[in-house]
């Protein structure tokens, strides 16, 4: 990760009033950092909006990552721009950066703006719409480190989401819907324009052809690039997902103990909706680094399979063999497998070592809408705050009743639910709607 570096003036002979100045400029920044770092998700781009404006004031901001596969932008700024800036046009301006292009402007928002933008080493890409003119070299990387902790702040926070926050990204996109109707509207364009081509009786046969061809590789172009991004946001093959997991787990066997060895899946196997993989190789993480934290143990063993239907994960160590689901690490990995309606079986032979068994269905679980669960007004309100991620204690105070009260609100809201956990709950009712 960059490191911020600030810009300080000289001891000899520097105004103190200067000095003063500088220091409270670092002071001020050191703090927006610490915003960022404490901020959630749904707040994280207009904490970094606030502290890349101490160096570079700016119209609005916009982030495109594939770390959230189902909100892959977080803007803040002018409604302008943030309302109608896409996952395209971010694109757009990410391919640019990787051919090594140093961009002033692009289209945003439907238009030409102003734009300066970095690219974090997560591959996440930050735009700023209409920057301010005093840029120089000092402003530039002091942008890039303070984006570089954000995106790693971005990674985190999607790689320690609760299981209701996975239900949600996994049932719902509105960058997917956009992309789509975007895609829509632009091959519709380029079919009327070809039509008007064919149709013009200006041109004669050759010119026709020739002009109807170049719209049609434009527009193929266009589509195939569209599509990509789509694809991306949604699926990922699953041999590039389980490539992404040894990549996250590298760093375990270059620089500790421990010999991660890889069972690959099959090539031809399912392609993986992006939440899924991406709540795979989290699924993965925890329970490796969870075996990682035992004594006697030199070897993990993780495979990945795929029956058409479900992405089987199998992980297996060769430790002492006293793991069971309340370890840290494994209750964290059950509760997301949970919340993905999946299911987790634990083995463990005293000093032979553990295994677990994941079963994650690829395809999102149908489940019924919160009216046809005939719950009461009371469990209605209960369940609500589950969701939202209350514990019975928060939920008594909120609503003004015992705990008691609430375990037995939850065994029947369990029952007419047809689920046997509070994380099963949860996600039953962020996939119907009830939030």
């Amino acid at each position: 990760m960059s490191s911020l570096r600030l810009q300080t003036l000289p001891d000899d002979g520097a105004d103190h009033g200067a000095r003063d100045a500088a220091g409270a400029a670092q002071l001020r920044l050191a703090l927006a950092v610490a915003r960022i770092v404490e901020a959630p998700l749904r707040e994280i781009a207009a904490a970094l909006s606030d502290a890349v404006a101490l160096a570079l004031p700016h119209r609005a901001l916009v982030i495109l990552t594939e770390d959230c596969t189902g909100r892959p932008q977080k803007k803040a700024g002018d409604p302008a721009i943030t309302e109608r800036v896409t996952v395209l046009e971010m694109d757009a301006i990410r391919r640019r950066l990787r051919d090594g292009e140093e961009i002033a402007t692009a289209t945003l928002a439907g238009g030409e703006q102003q734009v300066r933008a970095w690219e974090a080493a997560t591959g996440a890409v930050l735009a700023l719409c209409d920057p301010g003119a005093a840029e120089g070299p000092s402003v530039r990387e002091t942008v890039q480190a303070v984006w570089e902790i954000t995106a790693t702040c971005i990674r985190r926070q999607v790689a320690g989401a609760s299981p209701a926050d996975l239900v949600d990204s996994n049932a719902v996109s509105r960058e997917r819907v956009r992309v789509t109707t975007e895609l829509t509207e632009r091959h519709a364009t380029d079919l009327e324009s070809l039509l008007a081509v064919l149709r013009s009786r200006d041109l004669d046969d050759r010119r026709t052809r020739t002009a109807a061809t170049e719209l049609a590789s434009s527009a193929l172009v266009r589509t195939r690039t569209a599509n990509d991004v789509m694809m991306a946001l949604s699926e990922e093959p699953v041999v590039g997902a389980f490539s992404r997991l040894r990549t996250d787990l590298r760093p375990l066997t270059q620089y500790g103990r421990l010999d991660v060895q890889f069972i690959e899946p099959p090539a031809e196997g399912r392609a993986l909706p992006g939440e899924i993989a991406y709540a795979a190789r989290s699924i993965v993480r925890s329970a490796v680094l969870a075996m990682n934290e035992q004594e006697d143990i030199t070897r993990v063993r993780v495979q990945w399979d795929c029956d058409g239907r479900n992405l089987l994960i199998n992980i297996r160590d060769d430790g002492p063999g006293r793991l069971d689901a309340g370890t840290p690490g494994l209750h964290q990995a059950q509760a997301n497998v949970a919340a993905l309606g999946g299911a987790v079986g634990v083995k463990r032979v005293p000093g032979w070592g553990t295994e677990l068994d994941v079963t994650l269905p690829i395809d999102a679980p149908r489940a019924g809408a919160a009216g046809e669960w005939d719950l009461a007004p009371r469990e209605l309100e209960v369940l609500r705050l589950v969701v939202r991620g209350r514990k019975n204690r928060q939920i008594a105070e909120e609503l003004f009743i015992s705990e008691n009260t609430v375990k037995f609100h939850l065994t029947q809201i369990y029952r007419k639910l047809g689920v046997g956990s509070r994380s099963a709950a949860a996600a039953a009712a962020a996939a119907g709607g009830l939030a």
